[in-house]
């Protein structure tokens, strides 16, 4: 049988490493699945496109390597494209397959007619139909090598009739495929990062998402300098919760002794991160950033100095010219406000905190402290962020992974999914708000189909909780026909696609239910019904915010009575 255009694709992702190529099949990727049978690549069937979007931009995002979603012709291939924001904005390599009409059909308003590379632009880097057999061992060549550079998300548009044609050679240069290597920063700027320290008191040092793999080095910085160590949500499972440097997070997830260190300091060190809320950041100029994206430097808060390197390189060079610091008193400052902030997380992730209610705090600790020590997470948004991000006591050989640049509600069943695909022996925990897992609950079919056994435990207080909030906090009533719904019984879902369903809506039950759910060897969702009024902690009291809620409740208590 002669090799076709689709054997090309197949064998030159074979070739780079990827494993699955998550779709929802259609007639014009027929081609691409027949030659996908004949690979050692496992074919994953959805349930949505954005599902298989989500599955491979969670793989990517965990493993750094080039992951595969497709969709079919039309609202097959938009439906990819809400989920590969997620890769976009959090710079992970995705080759996108649309499948499209035979050319014979384009320009003439055939069915299910769209204009993919115009869709496509905004979340893709490369964009390109390949629209003749001679040009695709080229374009395929282009569109990994684009994925990879830009740690982004690369498009193929792909006719089925030419996927069918005999291909005219294979794709070179396929060894040049491979993530982006280390950058190492300027030795003169490392120098003036160096100087700066070295004349500074009280150094903070911020880790976020490009700090990964250098967990040694931010060690052996933070004893030398006597200095703190604070994370971005994205850099939380760098290092074990209970290392004494690692203080705790930034902004919403984190904590008051890290907002007070962040805004008391002389110098505040950000590595590999772009932390978007300034609000908790300096407004005066003591930032020195090390980031290996050179646009990042400097757009969050006023920055003294900036550095393009990766970071685990450029500690390597700063820890041969900076000197030790022998003044703990910062940060045992730091340290004793850290011990007492943790009390606070204690007493409120306690199950025994209330006798008939459960509290979230108390479902994201369980979750935690039962999981695997190797165990990943993923997170969706809302209000559960704050619970998972900020009671969970990660192990330091956990990981985790959410939707933090996109921001996104509904994510995170489908990221596990494709992280899941991985390694169906690592334990993959999805922390789910109810609102989000409402919107893609049919990717638990995909994981019972696929025998991926990601556990799903899901925080049901009937709401979207974090968007009362949001209301609140402008001063606004919320708007409850929006905000609140009705939930199906979760565990009957789970019960009902052929995995193992389990409900819990007493304290005293909490530890036993989580651990049954998480020694299940399969997949399983928990439904946790929690107390709807929950409110997070404040790292920040904004005086004016507080006027907005206390304006807030006053209109709520007067539409409450006039019914309006």
């Amino acid at each position: 049988m002669p090799e076709t255009v689709a054997d090309v694709l197949v064998g030159t992702l074979e070739s780079v490493g990827v494993k699955q190529i998550f779709a929802l099949i259609g007639d014009s990727l027929n081609p691409l699945a027949d030659a996908v049978r004949r690979s050692s690549i496992e074919w994953i069937g959805v349930r949505h496109e954005e599902g298989a979007a989500l599955a491979a931009s969670g793989q990517a995002k965990l493993t750094g390597s080039l992951t595969v979603c497709a969709g079919t012709t039309g609202p097959g291939s938009t439906h990819l494209v809400a989920g590969l924001y997620e890769a976009s904005r959090d710079h992970a390599p995705v080759l996108a397959l649309s499948g499209d009409m035979p050319r014979q059909f384009q320009g003439t308003d055939y069915i299910q007619t769209t204009n993919p590379n115009l869709l496509f632009r905004d979340v893709a880097l490369y964009t390109e139909t390949i629209s003749s057999p001679q040009q695709a061992p080229a374009v395929i060549h282009q569109a990994i090598a684009a994925a990879y550079a830009g740690r982004g998300v690369a498009h193929l548009t792909l006719p089925q009739d030419v996927l069918s044609s005999k291909a005219h050679g294979g794709v070179s240069s396929v060894a040049t495929l491979k993530p982006r290597s280390e950058i190492v920063a300027n030795e003169t700027d490392i120098a003036e990062i160096a100087s700066r320290i070295n004349q500074a008191t009280r150094v903070v040092i911020m880790c976020g998402a490009g700090c990964h793999g250098a967990a040694d080095e931010l060690r052996e910085l933070s004893d030398r300098l006597k200095a703190p160590l604070i994370h971005s949500v994205k850099g939380k499972d760098i290092m074990p919760y209970n290392d004494p440097r690692w203080m705790g997070g930034i902004g919403m997830i984190g904590t008051k002794p890290v907002y007070d260190a962040v805004m008391h300091c002389d110098l505040l060190l950000m590595l590999g991160t772009d932390y978007p809320y300034s609000n908790f950041l300096p407004s005066k100029p003591v930032v020195v950033q090390i980031d290996d994206r050179s646009q990042v430097l400097g757009r969050r808060a006023p920055t003294i100095f900036g550095a393009v390197g990766s970071v685990r390189p450029a500690l390597k060079l700063l820890l041969g010219r900076i000197a030790a610091k022998t003044d703990t008193a910062f940060f045992d400052e730091v340290t004793k406000a850290r011990h007492e902030w943790d009390k606070k997380l204690d007493r409120q992730a306690d199950p025994a905190r209330s006798k008939d209610r459960i509290h979230p705090q108390a479902v994201a600790r369980m979750v935690g402290d039962l999981a695997a020590s190797n165990a990943v997470f993923t997170f969706d948004t809302g209000l559960n962020t704050l619970w998972s991000a900020n009671w969970i006591r990660q192990s330091g050989a956990q990981r985790i992974i959410g939707s933090f640049n996109n921001a996104a509600v509904g994510t995170a069943l489908g990221q596990a999914n494709g992280i899941q695909a991985i390694d169906r022996s690592r334990q993959v925990i999805a922390l789910c708000g109810d609102g989000g897992f409402n919107m893609l609950m049919c990717e638990f079919l995909t994981a019972v189909h696929h025998k991926l056994p990601v556990k799903v435990v899901i925080y049901n207080n009937s709401a979207f909780g974090l968007i009362h909030l949001e209301a609140e906090s402008v001063g606004l009533p919320p708007f409850e026909k929006g905000i609140q719904f009705p939930n199906p019984d979760f565990a009957a879902f789970a019960q009902a696609c052929g995995g193992r369903g389990f409900k819990v809506e007493r304290p005293d039950m909490l530890r036993s239910t989580i651990a049954e759910a998480l020694a299940f060897d399969g997949p399983a969702i928990v439904d946790a019904v929690v107390v709807p009024d929950e409110l997070p902690n404040l790292p920040h009291i904004d005086l004016a915010q507080v006027g907005h809620v206390a304006l807030a409740k006053i209109r709520e208590a007067v539409l409450a009575v006039t019914g309006g």
